[in-house]
């Protein structure tokens, strides 16, 4: 029996980890400078009421961390983004072979497939990503992903391990929904000739740009509380009361905070781990 037909799981696991691991490694300084926008105080500029700057975070990191300071929380990230993605292509795989068997899905179905496929890999590896976001926040001194799940859960419990999964699931859940949706609407208008020819990969590639800056807009705010909660445990009761802290502290825009480089991240991050495993696919033989 031929391997591709009877693995096509375990291939597209490896085709979606290995499209992630390089836009993970290439993006990382974006993520950790909208951690660190996100959990930055409110300042006073001219006198104005005011929050710092995606190019002064930066700064400061470079000067007071270096170079290398821009890649703070890349064990974590790596662990979390890659098995992540992995798992998040061939559940897509699995849902389009046994529901839609071959079909070009409707808007509604791509949102389904994908708010159900990172559903899954967004619950099973939210330790990771409570690890992640206090690594990039610079708050905590941990000396190494091991000992930090070790330390939460010694000191926080099961709870302090799930932190901010509801907000994770509200931002990736949708987001991933959303992107496919519009990543493969935008396809649809694509002519046939043009996907087939040697231009496949910038096409891909600009189709996956539009849908995340649209997803990424819409949950936004998801985001900004899915980092509070998971930098501040033991302040915040539950899921409404960050969202009342974030009004109360910074307004609507509080909401939005560290937008551009996340938008920036997620959107070349997922349009490059689209373009890449989509090549991999044909070559794979799963297209």
């Amino acid at each position: 029996m031929d391997i591709v037909s009877s693995y096509p799981l375990v291939k597209a696991f490896l085709a979606g980890s290995f499209s992630g691991t390089f836009s993970t490694v290439l993006f990382q300084p974006l993520d950790l400078v909208k951690t660190r926008l996100q959990n930055s105080p409110a300042t006073f500029i001219n006198g104005r009421h005011g929050t710092l700057s995606m190019l002064s975070i930066f700064t400061n990191i470079v000067q007071q961390e270096h170079i290398k300071g821009l890649w703070r929380g890349m064990t974590p990230s790596i662990t979390r983004c890659v098995p992540g993605i992995g798992l998040y292509f061939s559940s897509l795989d699995y849902i389009k072979s046994h529901y839609l068997e071959g079909k070009t899905p409707t808007a509604l179905e791509s949102v389904t497939m994908g708010f159900c496929a990172r559903s899954m890999s967004g619950a099973i590896l939210i330790p990771i990503t409570v690890v992640k976001t206090r690594f990039e926040s610079g708050m905590y001194d941990y000396n190494s992903m091991v000992s930090a799940l070790k330390h939460i859960y010694r000191t926080e419990g099961l709870r302090g391990m799930t932190c901010g999964l509801v907000p994770t699931l509200f931002r990736d859940a949708p987001f991933s929904g959303l992107y496919l949706m519009f990543y493969t609407q935008t396809k649809q208008l694509i002519p046939k000739e043009l996907i087939n020819s040697p231009y496949t990969s910038p096409i891909h590639f600009t189709c996956g740009i539009t849908a995340g800056i649209l997803a990424s807009v819409v949950t936004q705010p998801a985001d900004v509380l899915k980092t509070k909660m998971q930098l501040y445990p033991t302040k915040f009761k539950g899921l409404w009361s960050v969202i009342v802290y974030v009004h109360n502290n910074h307004g609507v825009q509080g909401y939005f905070k560290g937008m551009v480089p996340r938008m920036l991240r997620r959107t070349l991050m997922a349009a490059m781990a689209w373009t890449v495993y989509e090549q991999l696919s044909k070559k794979l033989g799963l297209k």
